[in-house]
């Protein structure tokens, strides 16, 4: 610490050391102390004493500077010294405190060299810059702001290298990125400056940065600071994003496919009242336009400038420009920079074009607003820059635009002028004919791009009149242009003569080429060619060479759109007078005048014009591309001979009859493929209905098949057997039930009728068995044969009811039988009753297809009889199905009668049962009756036992026997 109170300031007693010497022993400090907090305080003397001795501090300090970085990372604070100390060595943005007055006037230009330098020394390591990247990421404030200060700086000065350095670095660009959302504004307005140095002419960077969504923070930063209301920030984002798009067409559809465009809307929005903009505003105002422009410039590839055009018009923005167009007390330079951006806007777009005609200004009456911006344009007291710019925009609304450029001609017209109010062309033959030279040149070039293009306009412009004084015949719009190019040097004008006769000589080049008939007028005028030869035959000087060109210009179109109507000018002796008062070579070289000019070059780079005076407003930028196209042509054209021009005639002929005969076949052929297009929707139509019918058929055939499997699955299930004429019969098979099973089942009911029959005489045996019991008991018989005659009655009631459970079992079984009989002759009728509809829709839709198909003729003929046979089939089921349900009816009649016999053998076993039991109480009651009188009774086993024994011995009787 007492060493840097040395160093910093206070009494010493020897003497004072040089900011070199204590630049060197802060340096050795930083490098040889083992403290933490010696070498804090060095780097922060050195950071004092950085603005001061800049050359110093950055030769002796900036390694140890960046070996602190690299390893006392742990420490912020000492970190945010070295960076702010390298900031002040290397920026050029500090000015010195103390400078001789000597060196003012050198000292930006060496501070400018040592900020190179230094930035170079830095970034020889790349290591340095990518260390530098790493502390950018730290939150830190005071870490954070100082590296990106520094950065900011080192892209200042060595821009390029810095760029690709962070380009191969890992994530280089997305850590910058992170600082558009950094919280605290400081950063975040220094990392938009960042990027706006990162992104300068690097397409590669811009790319990353916009996939990184650099377009929607911006935005957002935009909204949120007040759009055009906003401070110096909205403008930084601005500027970022111009160099983001600006000749980036990849960023550029991004950006509109993002739908950014539609949040651009709000920009524009102004109120009633725009008195006292503030400068902030106006700038602000004046780069989104720019930014606009930068989306629909010319230059831009045409596919993505429509597209851009047509989002404009969807999402409003155009309506939008054009309310800020006719609003009043807009500043002249934002009026201005607005009417050039709705210029670019509508360019070449008809949709746009069209909405751009319809806007009228509010004014009482309205008035559209091409007509209150040409106003302006003929206005010699309007700004030169306002001037130009409605030029501009007149010259973008009639670009590609055959509609308009023919709305503004009919207003030149006869059978259309209006005289109640004042129409586009009366502003521009008014400015045509004025006495400012500049209003004239205007006028000329918008007249010359309603014609640009359009050989039908150039025709119809010829009829137009122009009344010049009182008492005087009106003459042509062409005369009375020649008339005023020929007294050009008689007429009082404010500003450029040359000008004036420049802006006619474009507007008769433009109107005459491509036009005969307009050459053919211009010829009948018997001064005009006097006048041509004589301007380009005279020694003038270099501004009259400008005139002299565009004079040989006019003269060779008259001569290549020459149709040789007119006998005294004709091609040929049009090339003689030139031969013989220009001469050729003189005429070529002045012909050549043009496209060495100076401000020949510059119009002819784009479209809009762009002049610093008036005086150099001299080309159009489309007059520029009709001279290339001509000058080779004419100065060949006027080296051909009489007969090389014959030839060329007969040429041109054998060439129109071809063309016509061409455009005759042309005609023909589009007829035919016309034709052609409708046969082949016809054949389409026809193949598509082809293809439903196949497959109709192939259902069809499919429906058939399967029918035929159900009939022969019928035939199968009912028996059929095709031999009907086999003497041996028909095995005839009625749902499932055969008649030998009908026997077989009377058979059994002739039994179960047998043992009803035999039941009922055992159940006679035993009601004489009964009354032998009862005589028994009154004669009071033998107990033997009582229990016997007991015995023999149960054993029949048993046997009884075990054949009355079979004969229920049997009969629930055929009911089950007569049940399942019925339903499949339901089965059988739904079948046949759905046959018939599926087989009429076969036959019509074979009756259609045969129609409209011949191969398909003997298909269905084939079907036909297949159907047929079907029917026939069909019939005779239905006839079998009618014999099988009268059977199925006598069966059900013959089980009824098997229940009721039934039931009537079940109440008959009943009483019997009622009976066994009766005689059951009254034989124990005789029993217990014997036992009471002392008589000896058997018990129910022992008779059991004694009647076995009888039965065994009358068996071996019967064997011996």
């Amino acid at each position: 610490m007492n060493f840097l109170r040395g160093v910093m300031g206070g009494p010493s007693a020897g003497p004072q050391p040089s900011g070199a010497d204590t630049i060197q022993k802060l340096c050795d400090r930083v490098a040889s102390s083992t403290l933490l907090d010696d070498r804090r305080d060095a780097v922060r003397a050195l950071k004092a004493l950085s603005k001061k001795y800049r050359l110093e501090v950055g030769i002796q300090a900036m390694e140890h500077l960046v070996h602190v970085l690299q390893t006392d990372r742990s420490d912020s604070e000492i970190i945010g010294y070295a960076l702010d100390t390298l900031y002040n060595v290397i920026s050029n943005d500090l000015e010195e405190e103390e400078q001789d007055d000597s060196e003012e006037e050198n000292s930006p230009k060496q501070g400018d060299d040592l900020g190179s330098q230094f930035t170079e020394i830095f970034i020889k390591q790349p290591e340095n810059v990518t260390l530098l990247l790493t502390l950018v990421e730290e939150f830190d404030f005071h870490v954070r702001w100082p590296g990106v200060k520094l950065l900011t700086s080192l892209l200042k000065q060595q821009g390029p290298q810095v760029q690709q350095i962070i380009l191969v670095s890992p994530m280089g660009v997305s850590r910058l990125m992170d600082l558009l959302a950094d919280s605290r504004e400081v950063i975040r307005n220094d990392g938009v400056l960042l990027l706006q140095q990162l992104t300068k002419s690097n397409a590669a960077i811009q790319k990353i940065v916009a996939f990184e969504n650099a377009f929607e923070r911006l935005l957002d930063i935009v909204t949120e600071e007040g759009n055009s209301d906003g401070g110096i920030v909205v403008e930084d984002c601005l500027l970022l994003l111009q160099n983001l798009l600006k000749n980036n067409n990849s960023n550029q559809n991004f950006f509109k496919e993002g739908s950014y465009i539609q949040r651009m809307k709000p920009w524009f929005e102004v109120g009633d009242d725009n008195c006292g903009w503030s400068a902030q505003k106006v700038t602000n105002l004046h780069l989104m336009l720019q930014l606009v422009r930068v989306l629909v410039s010319p230059t831009n590839p045409p596919g993505a400038t429509t597209s851009c055009q047509k989002a404009m018009f969807h999402c409003g923005l155009l309506q939008q420009l054009c309310t800020i167009l006719m609003a009043t007390g807009v500043p002249a330079d934002i009026l201005t920079e607005t009417i050039n951006t709705v210029s670019e806007v509508i360019r070449g777009c008809q949709m746009n074009q069209d909405y751009f005609a319809s806007v009228n200004a509010p004014s009482n009456p309205p008035r559209p607003a091409i007509v209150v911006l040409l106003m302006s344009m003929v206005n010699e007291r309007q700004p030169f820059v306002l001037r130009c710019a409605v030029l501009y925009c007149f010259q973008c609304f009639l670009y590609k635009n055959h509609k308009g450029q023919g709305e503004i001609v009919s207003t030149l017209l006869p059978s259309t002028i209006d005289g109640s109010s004042v129409s586009a062309g009366q502003l521009l033959c008014g400015g045509l004919f004025s006495t400012d030279s500049l209003s004239n040149w205007c006028a000329a070039v918008a007249l010359a791009h309603a014609l640009q293009e359009n050989a039908a306009l150039k025709e119809q412009l010829l009829r137009v009149q122009l009344a010049t004084s009182i008492g005087n015949p009106p003459v042509s719009l062409l005369q009375q242009c020649t008339n005023i190019l020929s007294q050009g040097d008689k007429i009082d004008r404010r500003g450029s003569k040359v000008q004036t006769r420049v802006g006619l000589l474009m507007l008769l080049c433009t109107w005459l080429s491509n036009c005969s008939i307009a050459v053919t007028h211009f010829l009948h005028n018997p001064a005009n060619v006097p006048f041509l030869t004589g301007q380009i035959a005279e020694n003038l000087g270099e501004e009259e060479q400008l005139v002299q060109g565009l004079c040989a210009l006019l003269l060779g179109i008259s001569i290549y759109y020459n149709d040789n109507s007119l006998e005294n000018y004709r091609k040929e002796k049009l090339k003689q007078l030139i031969e013989k008062r220009i001469g050729r070579e003189n005429f070529v070289e002045k012909l050549g005048f043009i496209s060495k000019h100076e401000l020949y070059s510059r119009a002819a780079q784009k479209p809009q014009p762009g002049f610093s005076s008036p005086e150099h407003m001299m080309f159009d930028h489309e007059f520029t591309k009709l001279v290339k196209e001509l000058e080779g042509v004419i100065s060949k054209a006027i080296y051909k001979s009489s007969e090389e021009d014959k030839k060329e005639e007969e040429v041109k002929k054998t060439l129109e009859q071809h063309d016509n005969i061409v455009t005759h076949y042309k005609k023909v052929i589009r007829e035919q493929d016309q034709e052609l297009e409708e046969l082949k929707q016809q054949v389409s139509t026809l193949k598509s209905q082809n293809e439903q019918l196949q497959v109709t058929v192939t259902q069809q055939v499919s429906q058939i098949q399967q029918h035929k499997d159900q009939y022969n699955l019928l035939k199968v299930q009912l028996g059929k057997d095709t031999q009907h004429h086999n003497s041996h019969g028909d095995t005839l098979q009625m749902n499932g039930i055969q008649l030998e099973e009908v026997s077989k089942l009377r058979e059994e009911l002739e039994d179960w009728r047998n043992r009803h029959e035999q039941l009922q005489g055992q159940l006679k045996e035993k009601d004489a068995v009964i009354e032998n019991l009862k005589s028994l008991q009154v004669e009071m018989g033998t107990e033997q044969s009582s229990q016997l005659s007991s015995s023999r009655g149960m054993e029949h009631s048993a046997e009884l009811q075990k054949e009355l459970e079979l004969l229920r079992t049997q009969i629930q079984l055929q009911a089950a039988e007569i049940s399942k009989l019925q339903t499949e002759n339901q089965k059988l009728q739904a079948t046949n009753t759905a046959i018939d509809p599926a087989l009429g829709a076969s036959g019509a839709v074979a009756s259609r297809s045969s129609e409209k198909e011949g191969r398909l003729l003997q298909e269905l003929g084939e079907l036909q009889s297949e159907v047929k046979a079907l029917s026939e089939e069909k019939a005779s089921l239905q006839q079998q199905l009618d014999s099988s349900s009268s059977t199925v009816a006598i069966l059900q009649d013959e089980k009824s009668k098997l229940q009721q016999e039934v039931a009537e053998a079940k109440k008959e076993q009943d009483d019997l049962l009622v009976l066994l039991a009766d005689q059951d109480q009254k034989l124990s009651a005789l029993r217990s009756k014997l036992k009471d009188l002392g008589m000896p009774v058997e018990d129910e086993d022992d008779i059991e036992s004694g009647d076995q024994a009888d039965e065994d011995e009358d068996g071996d009787e019967e064997e011996q026997d």
